[in-house]
Parts: C-alpha cells; structure tokens; sequence
C-alpha cells in the first residue's frame, strides 16, 4: 500500500506540473530575473500547485478515514496554499505573509498539534502547558520561514524537503506513528516528482505556494510524529534533520541585524550563494547542500539509536559541522565576519 501510494503521488504530480506551467505562465505568476537571483529569465513559478494537488489525491485515495485527525494540518494548509498563490501572483507584504503563517499555525495548534511536554532521562516529564501554544506556533512559523529561504537555487528546497521527509517518515515508523509517516510519504512522492521538472536546469519553480506549504507541512507532520512522547535528548531529532535550512535562517537573521535591516529584507549572501561565489557549479551546490542535509539526517537518525554517550558524541560533530559552515561561509563574505567572531568569542568563553 506504502509503495502503491507513493507511486501514485510521484506520477500524479509529473503527470500535473506541465498543466501547472501552463497555468502559470497563462495567468502571469512568473518570476523576473534580477540581481538578486541567480536565473536569467523568466520562470512560472506556481508549481507547487502540482505538489499539493498530487498530496490530495494520494490522501484521499489512500487515508480516507484520517480526515478527521488530520482536520488541523489540512485547514492550516489551505491558508498556506491561499496565502503562496495570493504571493506568487501579487507578491505580498512580509506582514500579510507572516500573518497568513501565524493564522495558519494557530488553527493548527488549537486543533490539538502542540509539544505539550518532554520526558527527562530519569522519568520525570516538563509539561509545558499553556506555554506548549506560542512554542508549537515559533516551531511552525519558523520552519516554514527556512524552507521557504533556502529556495534559491534549482531543486533545492525540494530536494532539501525530500530529505527531511524521508527521514521524518522512517523515524515516525520506529515510534508508531503510522498515520503521519504514511502522510510524509506521500507528500515525499509529490516532491521528487515535481523535483523531475525543478531539478536544474528547472522549468518551473515551485514559488512560495510550494515552498511555504512544505514548509508548513514538514514542521505540523515532526510535531505530530516526532514531538509527541520524547524523552529530552530527542527533542532536538527534528531540529538536527532540518539543521541546513535551520542554520541558514538562524545566519540570515543574525547577518541582518548586525546591518541593521529589516528580517525580510533579501539579498545573495545565503548558504548557496556563498557556496556558488567559491566556485561551485549550480548543480554543484544543490548537491552538495543535499549531502549536507543527507548527513544531518544521518545524524539524528544516530541520535536516536545511540546511548547517551553516543548522543553527546553525535552533537559533538554536529557542532563541527556547523563550525565548518560558518568558516565557508566567512571566507565569502565580510557580513559573515561578525558571526564568525561571535561563534569565536562564544568558544573562548566556554573554555
């Protein structure tokens, strides 16, 4: 059933996303060029219209009966898909999109998808209570937010979600929560078939209404199948698996407000700008930013597996890893420098 579900979803959406382009290329949703992209004309960019019409189809074939439990995520992802077409045709404010985000988070934790305690190594439990709201609302905004930046380049922010997918599905398994491991793999199959026509040299991107939905997606499907009843140390299983997007939004953030401009503000200073400028090739970098994310996964997979020692070793190289980003990224840029420094300053103070 898991294989014929995934299939389905994977050949639906090869079968849509050339109707999709048209569509988008009829009703103007295309993104111009400009100096802060790295394409050089123009692009349809409503495909993700194709990633979310192929997930339809396959949950209503395959899980008929999980409407009801699943009634949070699916409205909250309707406001999502409202809110990327609405951008990708008229490019909305960063308010109204941060809005659109946190309406669309609220419904979706009121409904019930909240982190509402973690269990210590000893057996006792935090129960976070009324604060479970704001946390779980931060989670899905946040995350939704970094997938969205990490689309930049061919192929990216889809293969980047694939990989969190996959592994956020595999994990759920081992943890019994089958309903959302079998949701995240048909969402899975959507995104490596639309990444068949996104993948460079791309024909179509997948805009803000892909990007924002798998974003919203990936954050609701790890509360609901990685959050609940973990013990402390796995708490951070689902940050380690989106550590890439996670990080490049924690710089993009940091960089900004040492310039001293707005959260919203763009520019090509991102992971797979800094790693282009170094001489990578566009396929290149998206490959390498894969291996990245392939390896967090990895990692938290570990994570999961290891004794407490094997944990600690774990976030020990997880640690070096983002110490190897941070010296890349430095050697790009000067904005990098003062990040650089802090994480510097950061190491001499702990020891």
């Amino acid at each position: 059933m898991v294989y014929l579900a995934l299939l389905v979803c994977f050949m639906a959406s090869i079968l849509l996303t050339p109707y999709v382009k048209k569509l988008a290329i009829r009703i103007g949703a295309v993104d111009q060029p400009n100096e802060r992209k790295v394409h050089i004309r123009v692009m349809p960019r409503l495909g993700g219209l194709a990633i979310i019409a192929s997930f339809l189809i396959g949950f209503i074939l395959f899980t008929p009966g999980s409407v009801v439990e699943f009634w949070p995520i699916l409205l909250g992802a309707l406001i999502i898909t409202i809110v990327g077409v609405l951008d990708d045709l008229t490019e909305l404010s960063a308010k109204v999109k941060l809005g659109g985000q946190l309406l669309a988070a609220i419904i979706t934790v009121m409904g019930g998808v909240q982190i509402e305690f973690i269990t210590l190594p000893f057996g006792e439990r935090i129960e976070f209570g009324y604060f479970a709201i704001p946390i779980t609302i931060l989670w899905i905004v946040g995350i939704t937010n970094a997938i969205n930046l990490i689309d930049g380049l061919d192929g990216l922010a889809a293969g980047v979600s694939a990989i969190a997918l996959l592994t956020i599905s595999g994990m759920a398994i081992s943890m019994g929560s089958i309903p959302v491991a079998f949701m995240g793999l048909i969402l899975l199959g959507s995104t490596v078939g639309f990444l068949v026509y996104n993948f460079h040299p791309a024909k179509i991107f997948m805009g803000d209404t892909g990007a924002l939905f798998l974003g919203f997606m990936i954050s609701s499907l790890s509360v609901m199948g990685l959050f609940k009843n973990v013990t402390l140390f796995s708490l951070i299983v689902p940050i380690i698996i989106l550590g890439v997007p996670i990080l490049d939004t924690v710089f993009a953030i940091v960089r900004r407000i040492i310039q001293r401009k707005p959260l919203s503000s763009p520019d090509k200073l991102h992971l797979h700008h800094c790693l282009i400028r170094l001489g990578y090739s566009h396929r290149q970098t998206v490959i390498a930013i894969y291996a990245l994310s392939a390896l967090f996964s990895l990692a938290a997979i570990i994570f999961t597996r290891s004794t407490m020692y094997g944990s600690v070793i774990t976030m020990v190289l997880l640690l070096v890893m983002v110490e190897l980003i941070v010296e890349i990224t430095g050697l790009i840029s000067e904005n990098y420098r003062p990040i650089l420094n802090l994480v510097k300053s950061t190491k001499v103070r702990s020891k």
